[in-house]
């Protein structure tokens, strides 16, 4: 393990890509001692992974997800087959949440993937909505431009808002 600047690169776990050339896997250093990612957070870069890559090389995901040797975890798999089976849902939630002129292709190709892999949870999961922007955001702080946390977070954010309006709506209409 290397140590740069307060920052402790790990290195990858056999089978375990970057999203990005040249990325490196950092450990948290808080008084000393250096946490790894939790299990939840290493699929959901797998599945970040899988999802830049097709769209990047233009393969269907699925088949890349398929392909791994050795096999993703359960819920990498689960990540890129919702978000393959509902992305038309998923791309209408971002496009409502845009302000201004933006747009699904304006958005680099790093953080429209993240922001699908996040909207998929925060639609089809019951992950709290904080949870889920957090692990975006970390994300995007880690591989994406230093924009695009806060860009995610506010995007996100107006998701999980809509979320919080349908289940509302839901419970009024239980009642």
């Amino acid at each position: 393990m290397a140590e740069t600047d307060d920052v402790a690169t790990i290195p990858l776990a056999v089978g375990e890509r970057p999203p990005l050339p040249d990325a490196v896997k950092v450990g948290v250093i808080a008084d000393g001692t250096q946490r790894h990612h939790s299990a939840r957070t290493k699929a959901r870069k797998a599945a970040l992974d899988v999802l830049y890559g097709a769209e990047l090389a233009e393969r269907d995901p699925l088949e890349v997800l398929n392909s791994a040797d050795p096999p993703h975890r359960l819920l990498t798999c689960e990540l890129v087959t919702g978000v393959v089976a509902n992305q038309d849902d998923i791309d209408a939630a971002l496009t409502a949440s845009f302000t201004g002129d933006w747009t699904l292709e304006r958005m680099p190709v790093l953080d429209r993937t993240l922001a699908r892999l996040a909207v998929w949870e925060l639609k089809f999961t019951d992950t709290a909505s904080s949870v889920v922007i957090a692990e975006a955001v970390a994300l995007a702080d880690e591989y994406s431009t230093d924009a695009s946390a806060g860009f995610l977070s506010s995007v996100l954010g107006a998701v999980a808002a809509g979320r919080s309006a349908e289940a509302k709506q839901r419970e009024d209409v239980d009642d």
